[in-house]
This record gives C-alpha cells, structure tokens and sequence, in this order.
C-alpha cells in the first residue's frame, strides 16, 4: 500500500526530528567532552604555573637568605676586624707610654750605668767578633765607655778571645731616643740593635700572649699553649 504525502511527510518529519535530536546530544557530548578537557587543561597549566611561582619564589627565599647570611658574615667581621684594631690601637698606647718611662730609668745615673754594662757585654757576646765599633748617644759617651771597658774583661774571660773595641765619637745616636747602644761588627754589615726602645720591642714582641692574656683574657680559639 503507497504512503500518501502527508505520510510521506511526517516520516521525513519523524527523521529530522529524530536526526536533529541526535545531532543535539552529539552536540551536547563534544561540548561536556571540550568543557571537560578545558578544566582538565586549565587545571594542569594552573598547576604548573603555581609550581613555577613556588619555585620561584623558594629560590628567591633561599637568595634572601643566602644574602643575609653574607652580609651578617660580613659585619660580624667588621664588628672582629674593630675590636682586632683597638685591641692594637691598646696596645700600640701602652708601649709608647713604656717607651715615654724609660726616661725615667735613664735618670738614675747607677741604674743605668748597670743596665749600660749589660747592653754593651749583651752586643760583644752576640757578635762575636774580633772588632767592634760601638755608638751611643753624645750624653752618655763617658758612661759607655765605661761599660766598654767594664765589659771587655768579662768577654776575654769567658770566651778565651780578644777584643779591640772601638766607640764611635763622630757618628751618635739621636737625643731623642732613650739610651743604649748600637754595636757593630767591623765594617758595619752587622748590626747589634741594643737601645732601650729596640729591647722594649722585642720583650713585648715576645710576651705578647701574656700581654694579651692580661688584657683581653685567654683566646678561645688558641688550642695551643707555648
């Protein structure tokens, strides 16, 4: 039996309709499908961008902290290095106050002739030589040659050697220094630095710990004792 027209027509109505519904829930599927990669997608980039930033900002922190750490290294140095340089600056005043009060010493004339008579044998001793030429300051020429001639004796007697001792009358020491003697060997290559500033010198090069010992206390990064 033929469809007529009208049946024609509603089944291809029926067709549409149901191809049309089709092409809705297809539609429907790609987009609930699209909308779900989006999320996915945005949620991985936004992942990602957020590790980056945590990333960044960790490597910025351990930066920060890297930088304070150089820069309390670097005043805890300066804070060292000043406490290091009044420390000296201390030190540097007490022996120039020394240096000043060994005038005293020279005041009294028997004191100093005694510490004379030790300087000049102390310098023949040291060198060891056959001649010498000994120098002083212009003040105190006569007692010097005192201690020259006080001290070759004890020389001869105790070393089996000869001594011929010359004390220079035309080069002197300065004025300003505080005393005691220069001894060379003969032709002034070798020098015996036995003024009363240099023999202050070297004792306080000498017990320096102790003088910082009595100062500032015990070292405690000093693990070893002399």
């Amino acid at each position: 039996m033929a469809l007529s027209d009208a049946d024609v027509q509603k089944q291809i109505k029926h067709m549409m309709a149901f191809i049309e519904q089709e092409a809705n829930e297809k539609a429907e599927e790609i987009d609930a499908k699209a909308e779900e990669e989006f999320n996915i997608e945005k949620g991985r980039l936004v992942q990602t961008q957020r590790l980056k930033i945590m990333e960044y900002y960790e490597k910025k922190e351990k930066q920060i902290e890297q930088q304070k750490k150089i820069q309390m290294s670097n005043l805890m140095n300066q804070a060292r290095l000043k406490v290091l340089k009044a420390r000296d600056d201390l030190i540097s005043d007490l022996l120039a106050e020394a240096k000043q009060r060994l005038a005293k010493v020279v005041k009294d004339g028997a004191r100093y002739q005694t510490l004379l008579d030790g300087l000049v044998l102390q310098g023949f001793y040291q060198l060891l030589e056959p001649r010498l030429n000994v120098r002083c300051r212009k003040q105190d020429l006569s007692m010097v040659k005192a201690a020259v001639q006080k001290s070759i004796p004890i020389y001869k007697a105790a070393t089996k050697k000869d001594i011929d001792v010359h004390i220079d009358q035309q080069t002197f020491l300065p004025e300003d220094i505080a005393g005691g003697v220069e001894i060379y060997n003969s032709d002034g290559k070798i020098k015996v630095s036995n003024t009363l500033e240099s023999r202050l010198d070297l004792i306080a090069q000498q017990m320096m710990p102790e003088i910082r010992g009595a100062l500032f206390g015990a070292n405690a990064n000093r693990k070893f004792l002399d």
